[in-house]
């Protein structure tokens, strides 16, 4: 795949020599190169949600199957990844950001974490082996105990390359799709994960406690050949210089180690958390993840609460994700034609009712069926809808760093929502409905959230004239 370039830094649509031509950045893009593009990238998406939805389900299963309290259960999936990303996400951003290179500024990034996580999937899915032969050795410790620090080893590096890569790849996507077509990109990105996610839960998860390491080391081994094929050819334009270092304001020479750190920590602090704007929407994003985060965390072991069958639960989160799919399309052209704002506010409306409903009624596995899919289905459409709100919300050229921004905010909440959740429900006696109410009050503050971003987004001119404060 390899569009021309010209020395513009505009996204746009345009008719060359009788061709219609898509332009972001540098990079000019026919039909037939548009086409490739989304190929290459679609391929990779499937290798990544692959690795998305395998992984973490996988996890939720392994802890159950070893027992682990609720608290630490959200504690391990949850909150330390929450704070992984919270350390280490500014920081791959900015640099990324502010990178460049013969490869671009995000493709070496993905060039070395791909291998990582690879190896990090690879290690889970052995962890039961490597739990056993230790704990031959160290036969007076508890089996549990053990299990559970091997696993926190693979999950850790697993969690280290997934979060530096997931801050680079959203900045790749926004540096080489057009404006014009990123919800309708970002509607296809659902589709494929979608389509993952049926693929496994449909005739994978019910093996799971067969074939967990194959499964997993299976995952592992494509994940890493696959993406990093796409990393090799998906190409990146050209891009203006990176801003001085903050030391060189005045025009003094750079600064090195702590005073050149904090210099930069300060300029990253001033340009994203000092605009009330930007300030909102970041919390709108934080509370609309934090309010699909417990039903999701806990979801497995509600279900195994009720007496449900793996091979149950399995068909009906395929069954969500069939729905989804369905949908996922027809919501990424509403975003493009009305804006992921607007779509985003409809989808958390829509799903204070459902979850309203199952903090009332989810106490069989029938009713609890009833609930799930529908949470399923409206907090996908939330984030098919939600998935390019940054591309259009915020300044261009600092995407990464403000998504890493956003990402702070995010992990904050999610290091205490997980634990907390399980807290409450160990306290309360194993009753998991309560999941249902934590998301419908967090849904109705994101909503309001929503609705004064919007107000804002409208004074900045709407959806024909915005522009990013800077």
């Amino acid at each position: 795949m390899n569009p021309s370039s010209v020395d513009s830094p505009r996204s746009d649509v345009s008719i060359v020599a009788g061709h219609k031509t898509w332009r972001v950045g540098t990079l000019v893009y026919t039909a037939s190169g548009l086409v490739a593009l989304f190929c290459w990238l679609t391929f990779g998406d499937f290798a990544w949600s692959m690795r998305d939805r395998s992984v973490l389900p996988m996890a939720q299963w392994y802890l159950n199957h070893l027992n682990v309290p609720n608290v630490l259960f959200g504690l391990l999936l949850t909150s330390f990844p929450a704070l992984l990303g919270m350390l280490l996400g500014p920081v791959i951003s900015v640099k990324s950001d502010r990178h460049r290179g013969r490869w671009g500024r995000r493709i070496p990034f993905l060039l070395v974490t791909t291998p990582l996580a690879a190896f990090g999937m690879i290690a889970l899915g052995l962890t039961p082996l490597f739990a056993k032969w230790v704990h031959g050795h160290f036969p007076q410790q508890d089996e549990m105990v053990v299990s559970v620090i091997c696993f926190g080893f693979a999950w850790a590096a697993f969690e280290f390359a997934t979060i530096a890569g997931g801050a680079v790849f959203g900045g790749l996507v926004n540096d080489v799709v057009p404006k014009p077509m990123l919800g309708r990109f970002y509607g296809l990105f659902r589709a494929i994960s979608l389509i993952d996610g049926m693929i496994f839960n449909y005739w994978i998860v019910g093996h799971v406690p067969e074939h967990f390491t194959l499964i997993l080391c299976a995952v592992g081994v494509f994940y890493g050949c696959a993406f990093t094929w796409v990393c090799l050819k998906v190409k990146e334009g050209g891009y203006p210089p990176p801003p001085l270092p903050a030391t060189m304001a005045d025009g003094s020479a750079p600064a090195r180690g702590l005073r050149t750190f904090f210099a930069e920590t300060k300029r990253y602090c001033r340009e994203c958390f000092t605009n009330p704007y930007y300030l909102s929407i970041f919390a709108l994003l934080q509370i609309a993840v934090l309010a699909f985060n417990p039903i999701n965390t806990f979801s497995i072991p509600y279900a195994r609460s009720l007496g449900m069958d793996m091979t149950v639960y399995g068909k009906y989160l395929a069954l969500t994700y069939l729905i989804s799919l369905s949908l996922s399309f027809f919501l990424g052209w509403l975003a493009d034609v009305f804006h992921p704002l607007r779509i985003s506010i409809a989808s958390l409306a829509c799903y204070i009712v459902v979850t309203a409903w199952g903090s009332l009624y989810a106490t069989t596995a029938e009713t609890f069926l009833i609930a799930w899919v529908a949470h399923g289905v409206l907090s996908g459409c939330y984030f098919t809808s939600a998935a390019s709100l940054g591309q259009r919300l915020f300044p261009h050229s600092r995407f990464a760093q403000f998504m890493s921004a956003a990402s702070i905010f995010i992990a904050l909440a999610n290091m205490t929502i997980a634990p907390v959740m399980g807290l409450v429900i160990d306290r309360s006696g194993g009753i998991y409905r309560h999941t249902f109410s934590v998301a419908c009050g967090l849904a109705v503050v994101a909503l309001v959230a929503g609705l004064y971003v919007h107000r804002q987004f409208m004074k900045l001119g709407g959806p024909g004239g915005y522009v990013a404060p800077e």
